[in-house]
């Protein structure tokens, strides 16, 4: 979860060369409760790891760079 766009496309970029990732992560716009601004949004980077070959301590120090967290669904 990033807070901006902008972020999360350049997070993507990144996110995609550290990792080598074998897909780019979807960018969703997701839009605070009740608030119509774009603005008002957070930026989520979703990515599948179906194989779980990603570290998710690696993932939550990656989101940190990028002022951002990790969830997991």
């Amino acid at each position: 979860m990033l807070p901006d766009r902008d972020a999360a496309q350049e997070a993507a970029e990144a996110l995609g060369e550290r990792f080598r990732l074998d897909e780019e992560p979807q960018l969703v716009r997701d839009a605070l409760a009740g608030e119509d601004d774009a603005e008002d949004a957070q930026w989520l980077l979703v990515l599948r790891d179906e194989h779980a070959r990603l570290d998710p301590g690696e993932l939550d120090a990656f989101a940190g760079e990028w002022d951002g967290w990790r969830e997991e669904p």
